[in-house]
């Protein structure tokens, strides 16, 4: 997995596309796009990661944004057009400070005409694009954290920390409809996915250095061991399970197998041993630290992530989504 610092004016399908080239992925996915005004951590799961992906698709996130007052804009943001000036009262700190705290905690939100929310099939920007107005329903969303970080004439900085599905957008607008005169993103930068921070990102800038590197045939391996986190990364605080030698076949077909010690029930990340493991598939043990650096040692055997499972009460130990090794074999 790449956490990438999506730069300005870029949609996140297109930066995906591009680390996919970068990097020689089948298969690549993000967990959460970002508009192409905003900036800022956008996690790009490669491979058999795309298949845990969504464990961090509803994760918590968090935003520095700038809300501009009395320009009214047709997308919510300052890439579309104005349709709307109004003019900006006169504000002070402390009663916006109070305005502010009516929108933290549970809230309901209508979500934005410009969004990939889907309507009968197609995203609802496509019907803003030509004028339509959907019904939209409001939806449950959480802020965590609403921090005025700066009051200017007309503009505010905010930091924000939301549940997923929040549409910043939204909340801009709606604080300033509270204000009486509209209001509009004019910056959006992600500072957390998750337990993903920016300053753990890597620039665009950084991915095209590195194509330009692979393009005079330097190394593919030092590039992914520098930049690439292990899957297990995305389920930093799962109990782990590290299995016997003798469940792996069964684990490998993904068969139900009974644990004999275990301190955890329910959802868990496993992990095999991979000496047993390579037997199983007849390949080196190399391919587990280049392609997954995420094998760790315990007893003295080295051991690699899996995939998750759920646990019962009972012991019994069912995979609910595997890694594929077979395919990572094939690879190599």
């Amino acid at each position: 997995m790449l956490l990438l610092d999506k730069p300005q004016g870029m949609t996140s399908n297109f930066a995906l596309q591009k680390a996919r080239r970068i990097f020689g992925a089948q298969k690549a996915g993000h967990t959460g796009s970002l508009d192409p005004l905003a900036t800022g951590v956008l996690p790009i799961c490669f491979g058999e990661a795309t298949k845990f992906s969504r464990y961090l698709l509803d994760a918590n996130k968090g935003y520095y944004t700038t809300a501009t007052l009395g320009d009214i804009r047709t997308t919510g943001d300052s890439d579309g057009e104005t349709v709307e000036i109004k003019e900006v009262p006169a504000l002070s700190e402390a009663p916006l400070l109070s305005l502010l705290e009516k929108f933290k905690g549970d809230i309901e939100q209508v979500p934005s005409m410009y969004s990939a929310l889907k309507h009968q099939g197609r995203p609802l920007y496509e019907y803003a694009r030509k004028g339509i107005t959907i019904e939209r329903p409001a939806r449950p969303v959480s802020i965590f954290r609403l921090e005025l970080d700066e009051l200017r004439e007309k503009q505010l900085d905010l930091t924000v920390e939301c549940s997923k599905g929040t549409y910043i957008r939204s909340l801009v607008e709606d604080i300033g409809n509270e204000l009486g005169c509209g209001a509009h993103v004019s910056m959006l930068r992600r500072f957390k996915a998750g337990h993903f921070m920016l300053d753990s990102t890597v620039k665009m800038l950084a991915l095209d250095e590195m194509s330009q590197e692979l393009a005079l045939g330097e190394g593919l391996e030092a590039v992914l061991d520098v930049n690439l986190l292990p899957i297990d990364s995305l389920l930093p605080d799962t109990p782990k399970v590290c299995l016997k030698n003798e469940l792996v076949s069964s684990i490998l077909n993904g068969q139900a197998v009974r644990i004999a010690d275990f301190e955890n029930t329910g959802f868990v990340c496993i992990y095999l041993p991979v000496d047993t493991l390579c037997q199983n598939l007849s390949v080196e043990q190399t391919i587990f630290k280049q392609y997954f650096e995420s094998t760790f040692e315990k007893d003295g055997q080295q051991y690699v992530f899996a995939g998750v499972a759920e646990i019962d009460e009972e012991g019994m130990l069912q995979p609910s989504r595997l890694v594929n090794f077979n395919e990572i074999a094939t690879q190599v």
